[in-house]
């Protein structure tokens, strides 16, 4: 039996067992466990946003409204239908597009706005990550291109021909950094 896989499950589940009872919390009113579930998901919530908003401010409030609502429905989350996470990303995703309706037309934006977006995503995940968890330990040791490259694909969701063609890299270059890059975090995180 892998070790590392087993031990890696089960952070995975002491995570769920932490953030289901952080809603409780909230459920209970108290504040406390707001901003502890706050400062654990609110970057990622904050990609999540980005995906669907392509801006930022836009999907910051996004997660702040997010927010509101899960402190006001805590109590309606039931653990037997699915992970705490995956209630929480549900909320805020519906929020962004409720936001996204609200435009009410579309809202063209220049390339070299959404590359500075883009880059934003990426800058305030990596940023936001806890500096003294092994994620961050794990990303900073990867070179710069590589970790940036990673962070791309899995922040912003560009694909790798994408990434390739921001990167003025080819290809192959890129499927090698991303690969090497996840092997080196997976033999970190483990």
């Amino acid at each position: 039996m892998d070790t590392g896989t087993a031990s890696g499950g089960t952070e995975n589940a002491q995570k769920g067992a932490d953030l289901v009872e952080l809603l409780r919390g909230c459920s209970r009113g108290d504040r406390t466990a707001l901003k502890a579930l706050y400062d654990a998901e609110a970057s990622r919530m904050t990609g999540v946003a980005m995906r669907i908003l392509f801006n930022r401010d836009q999907a910051e409030d996004a997660v702040q409204d997010a927010f509101i609502q899960i402190w006001r429905k805590a109590s309606r989350y039931d653990v037997a239908l699915g992970s705490p996470r995956a209630w929480m990303y549900t909320i805020v995703r519906y929020r962004a597009i409720d936001i996204l309706r609200a435009r009410g037309r579309e809202q063209v934006t220049e390339p070299e706005d959404l590359d500075k977006l883009r880059e934003d995503a990426v800058d305030l995940s990596f940023r936001r990550l806890d500096k003294n968890g092994i994620l961050y330990h794990c990303l900073k040791a990867l070179e710069n291109d590589r970790r940036y490259a990673v962070l791309l694909i899995y922040v912003t969701g560009l694909t790798q021909e994408e990434v390739a063609g921001k990167l003025g890299r080819p290809l192959g270059t890129i499927k090698s950094w991303l690969r090497r890059g996840l092997q080196s975090l997976k033999a970190c995180l483990s």
